[in-house]
């Protein structure tokens, strides 16, 4: 059965649609079979593998029963992916009955014996979809800036982390919190990760060590030639960053 992974976090723009990719592909290179749910009405992780948007099924189409959900499913530039699109938004209006928070858990189920690892990308608001997706898991990592501001969200996410846990999925285990877009060289991120670590101590949550340099090497293999990050770039800085990471969380057996 697979593992599931989300990664969360209630503030857009922190990395978290980056990192998702970056892990799948991680995970991929060391031989585990993978599948990515766009979870993201947005839909940047499918934009980010190349996948059809247009002409394939989405995982709103599964949640709607329209489609089972291994149909949705499609071999992209990176691993496996089910996508998303802007469709995916209408799930906070269309499901409000009793079990709505189970919806992508329910769905899971079957092709969970087909991957080692399944990975779920998030959208910033904490509503419908992203308790689903934290439900679904085995397994929940917090992607921060190197900054105060995306800081501040981790407080409030992982209040949020914690009443499903108590309320819906006791198993569940909170990976910890990682920093992206680090400089070492600058005051402000070193004071930053100083900060996140009084801050993960007090919610008792781990602070990996493992940090995320920028780099836009990264950016332009996502966004422009939606390419695999190792395969096109094995070297960089920021690519070996997300390596490590995953090594680190094997480490701590989060993963």
């Amino acid at each position: 059965m697979a593992k599931v992974i989300s990664l969360i976090n209630q503030k857009g723009g922190v990395g978290k649609t980056a990192s998702t990719n970056a892990i799948s592909a991680c995970l991929k290179h060391k031989g585990y079979k993978v599948l990515c749910i766009d979870f993201d009405p947005q839909g940047y992780l499918s934009f980010s593998m190349g996948a059809d948007t247009r002409e394939h099924s989405s995982i709103y189409d599964v949640l709607k029963h329209n489609i089972k959900i291994r149909y949705a499913i499609q071999k992209s530039n990176v691993v496996d992916i089910i996508p998303a699109d802007a469709i995916l938004g209408n799930v906070e209006r269309e499901f409000t009955g009793p079990g709505s928070e189970h919806m992508l858990k329910d769905c899971i189920k079957s092709i969970s014996p087909m991957y080692d690892y399944i990975l779920i990308d998030s959208p910033p608001e904490l509503g419908l979809l992203s308790v689903n997706a934290i439900i679904a898991s085995d397994v929940v990592l917090i992607p921060g800036l190197s900054d105060g501001y995306s800081l501040q969200g981790v407080i409030q996410v992982h209040e949020t982390i914690s009443r499903i846990k108590q309320a819906f999925n006791p198993n569940l285990v909170i990976g910890g919190m990682f920093l992206i877009r680090y400089y070492p060289r600058e005051a402000l991120s070193r004071t930053t990760k100083e900060t996140a670590q009084l801050l993960a101590k007090h919610l008792n949550i781990p602070l990996l060590n493992t940090t995320i340099r920028h780099s836009n090497i990264i950016s332009k293999a996502m966004t422009t030639l939606q390419k695999d990050i190792i395969e096109y770039a094995p070297k960089n800085n920021a690519v070996m960053d997300y390596i490590a990471l995953v090594e680190e969380l094997f480490e701590r057996g989060f993963i």
